[in-house]
């Protein structure tokens, strides 16, 4: 992932800046389509996808990474691009949004992975959708979550190609909301063992990964938050940009991005009630041993006491009330006898009273 964020304090509005050290090559992808068959290659020139405006197809520019402010320039200058919204794509902190310019959406959105290690990571994604054009930026080509829609536009299956660039926009939307899901089944097992091993062995660790799972939740309700808005917007466009059809599948759309968000603040309040559990957990942990100490301590209390009497200094030849006991043959066994039968009648009491 790219760490640039913003640009420097102070910079002039609408700024674009090459990063030396973070910029990677550029890689272009163009698909073109129509009803009738698909295009799909890689352009070696920013000047290469600018006759794609006048073709009469479908064309989607997704281009893999934003360090480049020189061609972000350029594609701005062709395509009527706000130099406000150039530079919001390569500010890859903005939150998700949609402003509506003079001709054209300018839509930021956030892709959200799970990998193996169950670690959540987001990627800046911008759009800009015009009525002969759809431009895609992402921060890095490594991955994404639209193979599902590139699968449809090249078997032509669904209503992907014989609709138009709203539609496209829409499907691409819909794929970065739709992959919301799988993240938070991941989170939703996470949960549960964490819960399972708070309830058994509540640990120091298992309170460092509620404060992960916590602050995860956080960052995609930040991310689905402003998700649900963008749709809502789209779906009640005036604009012209996009079509009634289209605006009954942004509803779908919307519906996704609420369900998300319900399992988040779902989640979100299973996590605060957890560290709850953990406090309980460790508590009833903490009377256990209390309890089992208390009832050692208490049994010993009357054995300490014949020990301690048994070990006085006593002379039985000054009188026959200093421990006559002392010169009996079983004096020892019957003293040790007693003190056992003490022992156990004290843990059968206890037991009797579900002390133990």
């Amino acid at each position: 992932m790219l760490k640039l964020r913003r640009h420097a304090p102070g910079t002039a509005p609408a700024t674009l800046v090459t990063s030396e050290t973070l910029a990677v090559p550029a890689v272009i992808t163009l698909i073109e389509y129509d009803a009738t068959g698909i295009d799909e290659r890689k352009v070696e020139r920013v000047e290469d996808i600018f006759v794609c405006k006048t073709n009469g197809k479908i064309s989607w520019i997704n281009i893999d990474g934003v360090c480049d402010g020189e061609m972000l320039r350029k594609i701005g200058t062709h395509f009527g691009l706000h130099p406000l919204a150039l530079e919001d794509v390569q500010n890859i902190g903005q939150r998700p949004k949609i402003e509506e310019y003079a001709d054209h959406f300018f839509i930021v959105t956030k892709m959200v992975y799970c990998d193996g290690k169950k670690d959540v990571s987001f990627e800046h994604v911008s759009m800009f959708l015009g009525k002969d054009f759809l431009i895609t930026f992402q921060e890095e080509g490594t991955r994404d979550v639209f193979d599902p829609v590139r699968t449809r536009l090249r078997n032509a299956r669904g209503f992907a190609r014989t609709m138009g660039h709203d539609y496209l926009a829409y499907a691409l939307l819909d794929s970065i909301v739709d992959h919301f899901f799988p993240v938070l089944e991941d989170i939703g097992e996470m949960i549960e063992e964490l819960e399972d091993e708070l309830l058994v062995h509540p640990t120091r660790e298992c309170v460092g990964r509620l404060h992960d799972l916590k602050r995860t939740l956080l960052q995609l309700r930040r991310a689905a938050w402003p998700e649900r808005e963008l749709v809502n917007t789209m779906s009640r466009d005036e604009s012209g940009l996009v079509s009634h059809e289209t605006k009954l599948f942004l509803r779908d759309c919307y519906d996704h991005t609420i369900q998300i968000m319900d399992v988040i603040e779902s989640y979100r309040d299973l996590t605060a009630g957890m560290m709850d559990l953990y406090l309980s957990s460790l508590g009833m942990r903490t009377n256990e041993i209390m309890r089992v100490l208390t009832v050692v301590t208490t049994i010993f209390i009357p054995l300490t006491f014949i020990a301690g009497i048994y070990g006085m200094n006593f002379d039985t030849a000054a009188s026959p009330y200093n421990m006559p006991e002392l010169k009996h043959p079983y004096g020892y066994p019957i003293c040790v006898a007693v003190m056992a039968l003490i022992a156990v009648a004290m843990l059968a009491f206890f037991r009797r009273k579900k002390w133990l």
